[in-house]
């Protein structure tokens, strides 16, 4: 069964597009810990990080440094912190979250966002890459 990632990659669940290449893709968390707090997921489906091929895994850090360069110039932040965790969704997916505080990497401490605010930070990072 597809992951609740692959339908979104295939546009069945919508989602806050940041950007997406052949082999990646990357949304806005719908549940942030911080504004501006991004996924970025391979569009192969694998539950492990370290399971990913190493070509596969070192376009995944690319791509995500990509992506956090443009929320660290589009969000006031001191940095973009990174987490892999993946113990809720069996795919393969890196966290993005601008850090100002470390309870916002603590993924207790949520934000509450408008779907507006959703579609206008998304549109700012994608003008950032």
């Amino acid at each position: 069964m597809a992951s609740i990632f692959t339908k979104i990659i295939n546009g069945e669940i919508p989602c806050y597009k940041i950007a997406e290449d052949e082999h990646f893709f990357s949304f806005l968390d719908i549940n942030p810990n911080a504004q501006g707090h991004a996924l970025c997921i391979p569009k192969k489906e694998v539950d492990k990080l370290f399971d990913l091929d190493k070509e596969t895994y070192q376009g995944l850090m690319n791509f995500s440094r990509k992506i956090a360069i443009a929320i660290e110039k589009t969000v006031s932040c001191k940095r973009v912190g990174m987490a892999v965790v993946g113990l809720e969704v069996p795919h393969v997916h890196v966290h993005l979250i601008p850090l100002n505080d470390m309870r916002e990497m603590t993924f207790q401490h949520k934000v509450s966002m408008q779907k507006e605010e959703f579609i206008a930070l998304a549109e700012a990072i994608r003008a950032n890459l």
